[in-house]
């Protein structure tokens, strides 16, 4: 059995997100409102731009210490680069902690290592001491070797963390692309963290994560190092806890 204080780390760890293309707003307070309360503090919510003001409101009076997080470039990763640093503007001011942004893996896929890596840069730059994870879309690269070294552009880059997937594509995070990831973060020359997202739903999908973070890279896992993404893992794992 998990004991209770490995449930309250996967609490901590978690980015709680709501990435619905038809919501109104309405849609994202009735869920706010619906989410339990849970024992510690979650790691960040995470929503569309236009969502955030409503987020911040909620997150202030339920969740003060949770960050704010948004995506740009999403989901398909083919935005223009000025397209791009205009959101990244817009969301920071509209009071977004973390930007979540979609490498351009298509462009990686036809070989053209610069051009990604110039998109990323700029990318960290706009978003300045605030926290940068790169969507690598995992699912969508064929290889390992790919896998790898979208890695080492995120990583090359400057930018916080390395996440997995936007969950818009038909294979999410997978166990096997974790660990190409992972390995690569933990022969980096500098702390880079790992955010696994897209089609985690069970507790056991994100401890299966959360002890290869472990094994691999050498560190016990906290939300500068680790963040889950889902949408319903908070209610199980509140509802687990409260047995």
């Amino acid at each position: 059995m998990t004991s209770s204080l490995r449930l309250q780390q996967l609490v901590t760890l978690l980015d709680v997100t709501r990435l619905n293309e038809t919501d109104e707003p309405q849609d994202v307070q009735d869920w706010l409102t619906s989410l339990p309360q849970p024992p510690v503090a979650i790691a960040a919510f995470c929503v569309y731009p236009q969502f955030l003001q409503t987020t911040a409101a909620f997150a202030k009076s339920s969740m003060p210490t949770a960050a704010l997080a948004t995506v740009v470039n999403f989901p398909e990763g083919d935005q223009p680069i000025e397209r791009v640093l205009s959101d990244v503007a817009k969301a920071l001011a509209l009071g977004a902690t973390e930007i979540d942004c979609v490498m351009p893996y298509n462009t990686l896929l036809k070989g053209d290592e610069k051009a990604v890596l110039a998109f990323l840069t700029a990318v960290r730059a706009a978003c300045g001491e605030h926290c940068l994870k790169v969507i690598i879309e995992s699912g969508e690269l064929v290889t390992a070797q790919q896998i790898t070294k979208a890695t080492e552009l995120v990583i090359a880059s400057g930018a916080d963390f390395v996440k997995t997937s936007t969950g818009k594509v038909p294979v999410g995070v997978t166990l096997e692309a974790a660990r190409i990831i992972l390995t690569s973060i933990a022969a980096a020359d500098r702390i880079v963290g790992f955010k696994a997202s897209g089609g985690l739903k069970t507790i056991e999908q994100a401890l299966a994560i959360l002890e290869m973070f472990e094994q691999i890279t050498g560190q016990n896992a906290d939300a500068k190092s680790l963040r889950i993404g889902a949408s319903a893992l908070l209610n199980e794992l509140v509802q687990e806890l409260s047995l």
